[in-house]
């Protein structure tokens, strides 16, 4: 039954068998577990806050936890179970809202870590949501659209018991996309026995979904990092900028880098990258890309691996990609001088020390790749009102809380002498915990 990982066991908070604790000393070496990582930042942003030992406590376990094993007919007729997480990690701001990716690596530690860091983003953007996180182990790549569809539905019907608009809103992430979102939106429609189409966002537009919604991310990179480019006295025109990542987030920045007169000189996606000093064609890259499968195809510059683009000659990098990309090993060899996280953890916190230490100014992902979660807020706003804005409207609006959020954690950064990732979460766990403190235990 592939599809199904073992994972290591440890004791959860009230002892029981659960996996990856976050009890325990911390080893001086680097971790790769994006889980152990997000909670060591939180321990860092509650001892500058001097956060309420039990304040502290809560935020570090997700308040709901369900993983799911569901069988799906393949387009062959055998039958193949499926692994499954949906984890909630504070609803103490609103409902929870998270993406669903589906990748033969994800684990409930990854699924933990992220919705943990959505809960900061939506707090630091001050959007009325909390963190989730989804995943199914799979290869998308290696299913057939029927066998998608079926393994989208059934495990839809396996996390339903905590969706819905009011609770938990899933949006796409990695190997999900628009026609994902519209099979979940329907089995969950089925199952009430009307239409409802706030319980996703990120649908299609034919469906409920937002107009710029698909570019939302993508954007927002591109908005943060004319921000930041203050910080070396540069416009974004001419900046030159290499992107790790092709995709729905990173495909989308490049483009939009490109479009606002930025030389992007370096882009890769999972198979290969190139590199081109005096710019690359972005537009002919995303036409090689849809037709191949992938820009390595294309010839316009020198071929280098996903790796060596992290490491290449330009004023600012965006590793758009997965965690763990800028690590303690290859930190002290980056040579751009302002690093815009468009994953989410991509970069660990010993490699955030090592690019502090460097002067590198790093925009974390909790700022920087907001701007997806912002615009599926504003679809969700929508679809309760059955009232659509403009594209121009959406991204006049994501804008705005784009530029505030960043000015707020600017600010906060040089108030108190910290980097910019100190500060995000200074502002978005002090909301979390404020929220939680003002509401109380029930009961």
């Amino acid at each position: 039954m592939s599809g199904t990982p073992t994972l290591p066991r440890a004791k959860g908070p009230n002892g029981a068998g659960e996996q990856a604790a976050p009890r325990g000393s911390r080893t001086p070496t680097e971790s790769v577990n994006p889980y152990l990582n997000a909670l060591e930042q939180l321990d860092i942003a509650a001892q500058h806050l001097e956060l309420d030992p039990g304040s502290h406590e809560v935020l570090k376990w997700p308040e709901r936890e369900l993983t799911v094993h569901f069988p799906v007919k393949m387009d062959g007729g055998r039958i193949r179970v499926f692994t499954g997480y949906r984890v909630q990690h504070s609803a103490a701001r609103g409902p929870c809202k998270g993406g669903i990716r589906y990748s033969p690596q994800t684990n409930l530690d990854e699924i933990r870590a992220l919705a943990m860091w959505m809960t900061w983003k939506c707090a630091i953007a001050d959007i009325p949501f909390g963190g989730a996180k989804g995943g199914v182990v799979c290869d998308p790549h290696n299913l057939s659209s029927g066998e998608l569809e079926r393994l989208t539905r059934r495990y839809t019907s396996e996390i339903s018991i905590i969706l819905g608009p009011n609770y938990d809103i899933p949006a796409p992430d990695m190997g999900t996309n628009a026609q994902t979102m519209a099979w979940i939106m329907d089995t969950y429609s089925m199952g009430i026995g009307h239409t409802v189409p706030a319980v996703v966002t990120g649908k299609p537009v034919a469906i409920g979904g937002s107009e710029g919604r698909y570019d939302a991310t993508g954007r927002g990179i591109v908005f943060v990092t004319r921000e930041a480019a203050r910080e070396i006295e540069r416009d974004l025109k001419g900046l030159r900028v290499a992107v790790q990542g092709f995709g729905n987030v990173g495909g989308v920045a490049a483009r939009i880098f490109h479009e606002m007169g930025a030389s992007v000189v370096a882009v890769s996606d999972a198979l290969g990258g190139l590199y081109n000093p005096a710019g690359l064609d972005i537009p002919a890259l995303r036409e090689c890309a849809n037709r191949d499968g992938t820009l390595t195809t294309h010839t316009g510059g020198d071929r280098i691996t996903p790796k060596e683009l992290l490491e290449a000659d330009c004023d600012v990098l965006v590793p758009a990609a997965v965690e763990n990309q800028i690590t303690a090993e290859n930190a002290g060899r980056i040579r751009a001088a302002i690093v815009v996280e468009g994953a989410n953890g991509p970069t660990t916190p010993l490699a955030d020390k090592i690019l502090r230490d460097r002067g590198v100014f790093l925009v974390p992902d909790v700022i920087a790749n907001a701007g997806g979660v912002v615009v599926s807020y504003f679809e969700w706003v929508q679809d309760l009102q059955f009232f659509f804005w403009t594209e121009k409207e959406v991204n006049d609006k994501m804008e705005q809380i784009m530029v505030r959020s960043y000015n707020a954690v600017r600010e906060m950064a040089g108030r108190h002498d910290v980097d910019m990732r100190l500060a995000a979460y200074l502002i978005g766990v002090k909301r979390v915990a404020d929220a939680r403190a003002l509401r109380g235990i029930f009961p």
